[in-house]
């Protein structure tokens, strides 16, 4: 296994790749929990824990039962319901021990099961055809590229929420030109991954 690929996957999806600012997946949670940074935290660390969970239980199901049984047509409401289990659990495990944190997340912790990008990671792994590994490395990639950006994007909007913007520009539409300005800068690290290691 080579680690220089690992990290350029790695690297590569959290800041070129990323789901949310340059292929805009899963911005339901991202604009709705980014309010605050305590919420964006949670909201980041609880996304990265079901996409790596979820890549570890998807790629096996896909590769020894759907493809093994050619029942490839099945994978997107297979994996929909893989990810709706793990996020079940982990809602009954915050309600249990972060109860604070369960009820700053709200409605958003039960819209993981639909945030398409975790679907997207998902499906993603096996059109890039990565083997378990580079999955499993993929899957953390994207979910602490979600983290950094929803951690980013909350700073800005408390920002743009104490200033004070024409009034064509309040609420949404400030919120909405900060995550296009905010994905714009993501794009500057474009090339310098892919050629980190010469």
């Amino acid at each position: 296994m080579d680690i220089k690929a690992l990290i350029v996957i790695l690297l590569g999806t959290v800041f070129v790749n990323n789901y949310v600012l340059s292929q805009f997946l899963g911005c339901c949670p991202f604009l709705g929990v980014s309010k605050t940074l305590k919420n964006a935290v949670g909201m980041g660390v609880s996304v990265t824990f079901v996409m790596v969970i979820a890549t570890a239980v998807t790629w096996p199901v896909q590769v020894f039962i759907l493809n093994k049984y050619h029942m490839e047509y099945l994978q997107i409401i297979v994996f929909i319901l893989l990810i709706g289990a793990i996020v079940q659990f982990l809602e009954i495990a915050l309600k249990k021990y972060i109860p604070s944190l369960y009820r700053a997340l709200g409605v958003y912790l039960p819209l993981i099961t639909v945030n398409c990008g975790l679907l997207g990671v998902t499906i993603a792994n096996f059109s890039k055809e990565y083997n378990f590994i580079q999955s499993l490395v993929n899957a953390l990639g994207a979910g602490l590229g979600f983290l950094l950006a929803i951690v980013i994007f909350s700073g800005i909007r408390e920002y743009t929420e104490n200033s004070d913007p024409p009034e064509s520009f309040k609420g949404l539409p400030i919120t909405l030109l900060s995550m296009a300005i905010l994905s714009l800068s993501f794009f500057g690290f474009s090339g310098v991954i892919e050629n980190l290691f010469g």
